[in-house]
């Protein structure tokens, strides 16, 4: 059976992997939202070719407020994290006077994580409401179905991972050892970081090259 280490370094290398899939995928996005911004159409009336590129209105000072509330929850799981990876080097020596390893050390930070990534979830949805307020739909424009696309898949990745975090709470309560609690703890949070570091790219995106 494989040590705790190396299952550690298998689980990392399978995160990498399959984020390698989900950078790929948002790089598609980005070709085809610069390219299809870059483009233009003729316009018999100029005898030219026009950009026919809608810049939108976006939502900003919410969206700044959604990303303050993910880079938050990405900092308090970075806490949980830890303390997992301090009760496995704490595990060989439980037992010793004034040592004790909690199996609910890192729960509190898992659950706030969790509370702040359902609260990023709803301001995301708070701001596509605000956009149909102002009858801005995914086939108002082509920016505007770039926003709602970008946003939805990276919400829905999201969940993916706030679903992970709910079996990382669940291992607890399973009574999975210390090892197998922080590994999973571990990997979670790792794509959790990658989440809100893709959410700042896309909001770059959105915003600078609108």
């Amino acid at each position: 059976m494989p040590s705790y280490g190396e299952r550690l370094r298998r689980y990392r290398l399978g995160l990498m992997l399959a984020l390698s899939s989900v950078i790929m995928l948002f790089v598609s996005f980005t070709t085809a939202y610069v390219v299809r911004k870059a483009g233009a159409v003729w316009d018999p009336s100029s005898n030219d070719y026009v950009s026919n590129w809608v810049p939108l209105a976006l939502p900003v000072r919410l969206l700044v407020v959604n990303t303050f509330i993910l880079l938050l929850s990405s900092f308090v799981l970075e806490f949980a994290r830890r303390r997992a990876a301090e009760d496995v080097a704490l595990a060989p020596i439980v037992g010793m006077p004034g040592i004790r390893v909690s199996a609910s050390h890192a729960l509190p930070w898992i659950w706030t994580t969790v509370v702040l990534g359902v609260a990023f979830l709803a301001g995301q949805g708070y701001a596509w409401h605000q956009l149909r307020l102002t009858n801005t739909t995914f086939a108002t424009s082509i920016s505007s179905s770039f926003f709602y696309m970008l946003t939805g898949v990276h919400a829905v990745h999201l969940v993916g991972g706030i679903l992970a975090l709910l079996y990382a709470g669940m291992t607890t309560w399973l009574h999975r050892p210390p090892e197998t609690r922080r590994i999973v703890l571990d990997v979670t949070a790792w794509y959790w970081h990658f989440m809100a570091a893709l959410w700042i790219y896309i909001f770059a995106l959105l915003y600078f090259a609108r």
